[in-house]
């Protein structure tokens, strides 16, 4: 059977636009993706509305971030862990809702629709020992020199939060936000597991008067 020639010009530009969305969904899970700040939990760092670049080459490469880079990782599926739940034994964050089947697995890891995140600043990385006491952070018994955080800004245990006092387990992370009072952070769910961070944020093209890398 003959192609026309029109019927061909369709065909390849069908070819043609699925290999672009291909390379596009490509670049976006394994090189970098636009993505907009929605909560207030990294203020003044970053503010609702913002636009940034997030490097996903270190979860390419499953690469641990350094302490003070600001990531982005996937919400766990308790956001809050109780003195009755807490177990000083396992303080890694909870993740019980996985998605099963090959569709289901591409769509939310892949497309990541349906997924929630959240942006947080590093803290303590594998074998810190972390402590929450007195307004301050410790790291291994020294205090946490943090720039990034407001004047008389401290950092206290709130909403009940029970991870105060903790060694990072191996290929996990402890994040908090810049907003130490307004952020759902690993003080209230435990640490982060390597595999669930998605990038590190590099940077803010939006507004375009602040546009640059992201610290």
């Amino acid at each position: 059977m003959k192609i026309n020639e029109k019927t061909k010009d369709i065909i390849e530009w069908i070819v043609c636009i699925l290999i672009a969305l291909i390379l596009a969904l490509l670049i976006r899970y394994y090189i970098g993706t636009p993505t907009i700040v929605q909560m207030r939990s990294m203020y003044p760092t970053l503010e609702p509305g913002q636009r940034l670049i997030l490097n996903r080459m270190t979860r390419t490469f499953n690469e641990m971030p350094e302490r003070g880079d600001i990531i982005t990782f996937e919400a766990p599926s308790t956001k809050h862990v109780s003195a009755d739940e807490y177990d000083s034994n396992n303080v890694i964050a909870r993740y019980e809702n996985e998605p099963t089947g090959w569709f289901g697995k591409f769509v939310y890891y892949f497309l990541e629709i349906g997924k929630e995140s959240y942006i947080k600043r590093v803290i303590g990385l594998p074998g810190d020992h972390v402590q929450i006491k007195d307004g301050k952070v410790y790291i291994n018994g020294s205090e946490l020199d943090e720039p990034y955080l407001q004047d008389n800004v401290t950092t206290e245990m709130i909403y009940g939060g029970v991870y105060s006092d903790l060694i990072v387990p191996e290929n996990c992370v402890f994040a908090m936000g810049d907003n130490r009072d307004g952020s759902t952070d690993c003080r209230e769910f435990g640490c982060i597991p390597l595999e669930k961070i998605e990038g590190k944020v590099w940077i803010r093209f939006w507004p375009f008067n602040l546009f640059g890398k992201v610290d």
